[in-house]
């Protein structure tokens, strides 16, 4: 990665207009805390091409087991709607409102 600039986060509240158009210029800031980098203000356009790198690898990993689950059986998304909000109640299952 390109060098960066490195502020506390006392320096990035007092400068966060400068931080802002360096990152409209291209150049990216971490921000630290006791030291410690906690976050980093970067151009939208990295930030959204980090984004869509890891939708990518996700679904990679997810077609991959995928394919290493063979013909294993999957879950419903009826079975993954009542895992998270439990069984459907008797009014949800008739269709009444």
């Amino acid at each position: 990665m390109d060098e960066f600039t490195t502020v506390s986060v006392r320096e990035a509240r007092a400068n966060l207009a400068r931080l802002l158009d360096q990152a409209e210029d291209g150049e990216p800031t971490v921000i630290t805390r006791g030291g410690a980098p906690v976050a980093a203000i970067v151009p939208i356009e990295e930030y959204e091409a980090l984004e869509e790198a890891a939708d990518e690898l996700l679904a990679r990993k997810a077609v991959q087991t995928l394919a290493d689950e063979g013909d294993a059986p999957r879950a419903t998304l009826a079975d993954v709607l009542a895992d998270i909000f439990g069984p459907p109640t008797e009014a949800s299952s008739t269709g009444a409102a």
